[in-house]
């Protein structure tokens, strides 16, 4: 689903209409000297030559890079600069060059270069607009697509990347809006499709992001792609429906049997339907693969914490600290010495998260629910007071409150 669709593509190596030489002519004299055309007899011989010359270079340029070769388009292109300092072919062709290394800020300097003297030149618009995209530089991407647009506003590839870029930016009007318009365009384009089910996700519209994955299902249910069982399944996890996301991440599995996605997906609804010997199956797969995984290793502590082996929760959440400090691994620590009737060195731990994060309300509940269970009922009234003096309000701290005043 990566390669685009061929409607309207300009691709690094497609090569522009070749343009006229609009520089005077530049030619060499015997000695190496730049000299102007008109300086010798038959300079308009010579002029036609050249501009010939530069014809067939940008050919072999653009040929090169189709082929991947480097170094030797840049030469071609260079050697076209070298005769007509501003030449479109070159400049648009040295960016291409560029973006292909990766280099995309030096290609933003030839495509610019370009524009100066071209302006709307689509090769140049379509190359700047997509290294800023790459850049993550999503409003500067828009405007210079939306210049292009001016120009070819049926351009269903740019149209795209223009809706995607409103989404990077959390813009879901525009977004939604450039989306829906490229479908009036091509009813079953897949790029619209799985936008717009990123784009209702990331703002979790689950039950619209789950209409346009299975839309997508539906087009491609012969070859369909890995990603969107994986996005369905999520938008099941994420609607708590976790029976029917457990059978596309389980489709999905059978696809790759270790994609990361589906396992965590699967690990993920086993333990909301709090089958936590199931989601370790899944947990412990991922870890196999990647043992240094703090998030998996903590959501593995949190398993075997809720099965009462605190032995393996523990060496689970220290795996994950000898990595970097995890605020949820001392959490998971907390619990088990509490879970252990080891509350003042729960407490202890308890106290240093709440400085560093002091708006976090299940910190205080855990600590509240210590001192209240060493029989210091005021204390643990105290705490959860400390959080509604920040100004703060949450209905699981009001109800707590309540029930240790009465």
């Amino acid at each position: 689903m990566n390669n685009e669709s061929n409607a309207g593509v300009l691709s690094l190596a497609e090569e522009p209409a070749a343009p006229p030489v609009k520089n005077p002519v530049r030619m060499y004299s015997p000695g190496g000297t730049a000299v102007d055309a008109g300086d010798y007899p038959g300079e308009a011989e010579d002029a036609e030559t050249l501009k010939q010359d530069i014809a067939e270079w940008s050919k072999r340029g653009y040929q090169f890079l189709r082929e991947n070769r480097i170094p030797e388009a840049m030469d071609y292109f260079n050697k076209i600069l070298e005769a007509d300092g501003c030449n479109n072919y070159a400049l648009v062709g040295l960016g291409d060059a560029a973006r292909k290394q990766g280099a995309y800020r030096e290609a933003v300097r030839y495509y610019s270069w370009c524009l100066e003297h071209h302006p709307g030149n689509n090769y140049a618009l379509f190359g700047l607009a997509d290294c800023y995209k790459t850049l993550n530089q999503f409003h500067k991407a828009i405007e210079i697509w939306e210049q292009y647009l001016l120009h070819d506003n049926q351009n269903i590839t740019v149209l795209t990347r223009v809706a995607d870029a409103y989404r990077k930016v959390r813009d879901f009007k525009h977004s939604r809006e450039v989306y829906l318009q490229v479908l009036k365009m091509e009813e079953t384009n897949p790029y619209a499709i799985i936008g717009l089910g990123h784009l209702h996700y990331d703002f979790k519209e689950y039950e619209e992001a789950l209409f346009y994955w299975r839309k997508m299902l539906e087009i491609n249910r012969e070859n369909v792609d890995i990603r969107v069982l994986t996005s369905i399944g999520n938008c099941y996890r994420k609607l708590k429906t976790f029976e029917n996301g457990i059978t596309f991440f389980e489709q999905a599995l059978q696809r790759d049997i270790n994609n990361f996605y589906a396992l965590f997906g699967l690990a993920d609804c086993y333990r909301g339907m709090n089958q936590q010997n199931r989601s370790l199956e899944y947990w412990n797969c991922i870890l196999e693969q990647d043992p240094r995984n703090k998030v998996i290793l903590t959501r593995a502590g949190d398993a075997y914490r809720h099965l009462n082996d605190y032995g393996n929760a523990g060496e689970y959440y220290r795996r994950a600290l000898n990595i970097e400090f995890d605020t949820y691994a001392v959490l998971g620590l907390a619990l088990v010495a509490k879970a252990q009737n080891k509350y003042s060195e729960a407490i202890e731990s308890l106290r240093r998260l709440i400085q560093q994060d002091p708006r976090n309300y299940r910190l205080y509940i855990e600590l509240s629910d210590c001192w209240y269970r060493k029989g210091e009922r005021n204390l643990a009234i105290e705490i959860l007071g400390d959080f509604q003096k920040q100004g703060l309000r949450n209905g699981k701290i009001s109800e707590l409150l309540d029930r240790y005043r009465n």
